[in-house]
């Protein structure tokens, strides 16, 4: 007989009861929560869906109460930025130029606005997004060379300093500076180190590399999303690398947003010749736009808490239209008279 055992021989697991999985090819998926020896169980496959007081029930699959899938907050951000300013500014243009009394020029008047004010809008939000870019390039360029040149124990205190105050001990803070230091030194020279390329292969370890793919040239792929580098700039500043189809995506939702909203104050006077009597459809109309347009504001950014919260992100958006519009309404008036 020889000495070592057979292997056991491989068996299909069992389907759950009530999977979908007894109409397909797939095989079922079985958490493993503990292992046999000194090898934990991986994270990937730890679940406790399969114990007997979770009734197969995963975690991810339960829902609080007012719990919602949120929409991107840069996009957010640029909507209403773009919304918020076309349903102001147009309007209180129309409005003030609704004292002059003929439609026909606060129509003319207000598409030239419209037009500048996308044009200039979508400029504007390119240009910010594109200085974000090179600031947070700037910052990562000033912090991969600190990093090369910084000891131990300095980038240590600068980890701590980050994870201590949400309640991580200076040990764990310690092995993920390790960690996190191996990882930036296996990467091999970036662009903004290159004078330094000596310095940083003399200082690389053996972390390995399992879950990163090699490229051509001797990179890995998304290196400069890992290290202390990115650590430090993403949780230390709170930055994040900008990518080129992001500016250009900034600027057509600003600039769009502007337009669309601008549109919808400009419509009555398209079909009613007198300004003053087109004014008040427009205000009924933008009043109306702009209570909707708030409370789904505070829907998508998660501020609305229940009725109450939508009432309030309707009405402080109404508020601030309105004192624009009466505003601007009032010094043209002024003006004239």
């Amino acid at each position: 007989m020889s000495g070592q055992s057979p292997a056991a021989p491989s068996v299909p697991l069992p389907h759950r009861r009530g999977s979908d999985t007894l109409t397909t090819n797939k095989p079922p998926v079985w958490s493993i929560n503990q292992s046999v020896g000194s090898q934990p169980a991986q994270l990937p496959a730890k679940c406790d869906r399969h114990e007997p007081t979770r009734s197969g029930v995963c975690c991810k699959e339960l829902k609080g109460d007012d719990e919602r899938t949120l929409i991107d907050p840069d996009v957010v951000r640029d909507v209403v930025i773009g919304l918020s300013d076309g349903l102001t500014v147009p309007f209180a243009l129309t409005a003030g130029l609704s004292s002059l009394g003929e439609s026909k020029l606060v129509i003319l008047g207000g598409i030239a606005e419209l037009i500048a004010g996308a044009i200039s809008m979508g400029i504007g939000g390119f240009l910010a997004t594109q200085a974000e870019r090179d600031h947070y390039r700037y910052l990562r360029k000033v912090t991969s060379a600190r990093v090369l040149r910084s000891c131990d124990g300095e980038m240590e205190r600068e980890v701590h300093a980050v994870l201590g105050p949400v309640g991580v001990d200076e040990k764990v803070s310690r092995q993920v500076a390790s960690c996190l230091r191996d990882v930036e030194f296996s990467n091999g020279p970036s662009d903004e180190a290159e004078s330094s390329s000596g310095s940083r292969a003399a200082r690389a370890s053996t972390a390995s590399d399992a879950t990163l793919t090699a490229e051509e040239g001797g990179e890995l792929r998304w290196s400069r999303d890992v290290g202390l580098t990115a650590f430090l700039l993403k949780f230390g500043e709170g930055l994040e690398d900008v990518s080129t189809a992001r500016m250009y995506a900034s600027a057509f939702t600003i600039g769009m947003g502007y337009l669309v909203g601008g549109l919808i104050p400009l419509l009555p006077y398209f079909f009613e010749p007198v300004a003053h009597i087109a004014l008040i459809y427009s205000c009924i109309v933008t009043g109306i736009v702009l209570l909707i347009f708030g409370a789904v504001k505070a829907r998508v950014t998660g501020a609305g808490a229940g009725a109450g919260g939508y009432i309030w992100g309707a009405f402080s958006t109404l508020l601030v239209g309105g004192a624009a519009a009466a505003a601007a309404y009032g010094i043209v008036a002024a003006l004239e008279g």
